[in-house]
């Protein structure tokens, strides 16, 4: 009995040994709702979303798409033409959180040999929302000792979706709010942060604001007038009537003021405000509009102007 479980033992050990190595669990690129278990040395990439081993020239490229993209995803995958590429096989292949399609080949790069994979997937809307993924892996054929054909599809059978934690979401965007001012975080989008009164996320019935990052303003104290005039007929409101419009500073830098009125989304009148702070190198500024209804406005303005004075570049 102690020779048949000593066996045992060792057999598990060896078993163990000739597995593709993998990290003990999924890890996601900053930002990023799809992961993968890294193979051997891979290490989270500095240059572009997902991972690379630098001294062996591997990359794995993780690209984070909405929904809408599987359909076109999908063709390419099945296209003749594969962009100087050999030794093309597809395969359905199944993951962690779903089912994709595998295309793996040779190519060269550089005159040197190289193995491509392509994952392509659309998630389920149990496993994730409006998402769809492709996941590029290239190995150099100098390297396909430490990252064979196992390693790669045994990383690729490890790729999961995940909900981004608002928190990391936050952390990526070019300025941070040290002052919410009471109000909450409703959603991240690109570039920007939409906050909101109340429990809600109805923006048709609570006072919100949207604070986001921009380039392209003008230098000129004139031209950045007109500039802050046209972002403000861009609020997707009706009836949209500017009341006022100054320049002033805001957090020591150079600063434009624009106050409105409109109808809502439901046909409420509400009142507006947009603030820009022009950060004086390559065009860039930060942009608040803020909204409340007519009746809330008294309430929000010093809310909305707290706000404001607590949103700090990085």
């Amino acid at each position: 009995m102690i020779l048949r479980r000593l066996t045992i033992v060792l057999f598990a050990l060896c078993v163990a040994a000739a597995s593709p190595a993998l990290a003990a669990g999924p890890v996601y690129p900053p930002g990023s709702r799809v992961g993968l278990e890294p193979a051997s040395d891979l290490k989270l990439s500095q240059r572009f979303p997902g991972f690379e081993d630098p001294d062996r020239h591997v990359a794995v490229t993780i690209f984070d798409l909405p929904a809408a993209a599987y359909d076109q995803l999908s063709r390419s995958a099945f296209t003749v033409d594969q962009q100087g590429m050999t030794g093309v096989t597809r395969e359905n292949f199944g993951f962690a959180n779903g089912i994709g399609v595998l295309v793996s080949a040779q190519a060269q790069d550089n005159g040197a040999p190289v193995h491509r994979w392509f994952l392509v997937a659309a998630a389920t809307p149990a496993a994730a929302q409006d998402l769809a993924m492709l996941i590029r892996v290239e190995v150099p054929e100098a390297a396909r000792a430490v990252y064979s054909d196992a390693a790669v599809r045994a990383m690729l059978a490890s790729v999961s979706f995940r909900t981004v934690p608002i928190e990391e979401l936050l952390g990526l965007l070019p300025f941070k709010l040290t002052d919410l001012a009471g109000l909450r975080v409703a959603r991240v989008v690109p570039d920007g942060v939409i906050v909101i009164d109340g429990t809600g996320d109805d923006m048709s019935k609570q006072p919100y604001a949207v604070v986001t990052a921009g380039r392209g303003a003008p230098d000129s104290p004139d031209d950045r007038g007109r500039f802050a005039r046209d972002l403000m007929t861009t609020a997707p409101l009706r009836d949209l009537q500017l009341t006022s419009a100054e320049a002033m500073r805001i957090g020591g830098l150079q600063g434009s003021e624009i106050r409105g009125q409109a109808t809502g989304l439901n046909g409420e009148p509400v009142k507006l405000v947009q603030w820009l702070r022009f950060s004086g190198a390559g065009g860039g500024f930060l942009r608040i509009v803020a909204i409340a209804g007519k009746d809330q406005w008294d309430a929000m303005f010093n809310r909305f102007r707290a706000l404001r004075d607590g949103v700090d570049l990085r």
